[in-house]
């Protein structure tokens, strides 16, 4: 089945006059970063370009049981960690494999800020428990005074405001405000085609609504279809990039073909 993209022109000074549509929902996949974790700006991967584009493939996702949606805290930095890294960095082995893992636990342990007037959380679909009692006999292990949650996030997404990966505006280049940006969208493997990346898009999109953003986007692999078509079936939009322009994206590699998509929430 060949998917059809809708190109928009999207008015990307973005004013109050537009009207706000109702809105009907994340990382490696569509949008990949390389300093990778929505929680953290300050800490770029060790190396290597990351293999972009979103792993989601779900086109016909059955419903995953058991699932809740949340914004992500200490406890989860090692699954996080280990959910991203095996979704972008599926062939790196040890030892970098185990240094990309504790790269990413110290970014979400010193990332847990934006810059001033920005938003950022990063938001995980965990199953089964959501945590948040840490008894003896648990499936938690304890290191110092954090806690890791074992085994039990099944996906992650990175939303902020920081405008990084869009268009700057006017000729004095500002950033752009009241859009969300959701990046390193990713799944574990086992868990995928369950309509789990979906529903961490929808808590995207409802979480930018409640920041008072009138739009959300995202950079996509064009060859990853199934991410593709997740995205145009939430009602996102291909934006054509103007011809000659310069628009900031996301570190690939080379085989990657971004597509910027946007939905007016």
């Amino acid at each position: 089945m060949q998917t059809v993209l809708h190109t928009s022109r999207f008015n990307l000074s973005l004013s109050p006059r537009i009207n706000h549509q109702p809105f009907s929902s994340t990382a490696k996949i569509p949008c990949c970063e390389i300093p990778i974790l929505p929680l953290s700006s300050s800490h770029s991967p060790i190396s290597g370009v990351c293999r972009a584009g979103g792993q989601v493939a779900e086109l016909f996702p059955v419903t995953c049981p058991g699932i809740v949606v949340r914004e992500a805290g200490i406890q989860d930095c090692w699954e996080v960690a280990e959910t991203h890294c095996s979704s972008f960095f599926p062939g790196y082995s040890f030892p970098l494999d185990l240094l990309l893992r504790f790269d990413r636990v110290i970014g979400m342990l010193f990332g847990f800020s934006a810059p001033k007037g920005c938003k950022r959380t990063c938001l995980v679909a965990v199953i089964g428990r959501s945590g948040g009692s840490f008894f003896s006999g648990s499936d938690d292990v304890g290191i110092g005074n954090l806690f890791v949650n074992k085994g039990y996030v099944a996906g992650v997404l990175t939303l902020d405001t920081v405008a990084k990966f869009l268009p700057r505006k006017g000729p004095l280049r500002k950033r752009r405000k009241g859009i969300a940006y959701i990046s390193n969208v990713a799944v574990r493997e086992e868990l995928r085609g369950k309509g789990i990346a979906k529903r961490v898009v929808a808590k995207a999109e409802a979480k930018a609504k409640s920041w008072g953003c009138r739009a959300i986007a995202l950079h996509c692999d064009l060859n990853n279809t199934g991410a593709v078509q997740l995205y145009v079936s939430r009602g996102f939009k291909s934006v054509k990039v103007p011809e000659g322009a310069n628009w900031p994206k996301p570190k690939a590699s080379a085989d990657v073909r971004f597509n910027f998509m946007m939905k007016l929430l």
